[in-house]
């Protein structure tokens, strides 16, 4: 399959918003479109957390789970250096925000309806317009 045609999902089963998510995706894409990464068994390098973060709204902030106790411990919240989150968050995965979407329309932190709507529109019309242009060659 082609990367370029797909959408993915940093998903964790135990979170409730993420089982949304991954529901929802699975309503609005062709299951050999849709990608589960289980990321706290295979978690996403630091290099993939960079880009990760370039694409999300706020940043590498957006990515930490700042009020978990652990995030406290190691002293990171959403005011830090965002390489040193990048850093902890590599080291750390359970402190990822959950669940986050990645696709040809960009990447979100898709914990509310409105940003997971707004974000399967966006991948829909993204994914339209690179079939058309595969099509078109």
């Amino acid at each position: 399959m082609d990367e370029s045609l797909s959408v993915c999902i940093w998903h964790n089963p135990r979170c409730t918003k993420s089982r949304a998510a991954l529901a929802r995706l699975e309503e609005a894409f062709p299951a050999e479109q849709v990608s589960v990464v289980r990321y706290l068994d295979a978690p996403p390098d630091r290099a993939t957390l960079a880009r990760v973060a370039a694409l999300v709204s706020g940043g590498a902030a957006a990515l930490l789970r700042a009020k978990e106790a652990l995030a406290a411990d190691l002293g990171v919240d959403a005011s830090t250096d965002p390489e040193r989150i990048l850093d902890v968050l590599a080291a750390h995965p359970a402190l990822i925000e959950r669940p986050v979407l990645i696709g040809p329309g960009g990447a979100c932190i898709a914990r509310s309806a409105e940003a997971l709507e707004g974000w399967i529109a966006r991948a829909r019309s993204s994914l339209q317009g690179q079939g058309e242009a595969e099509v078109s060659r």
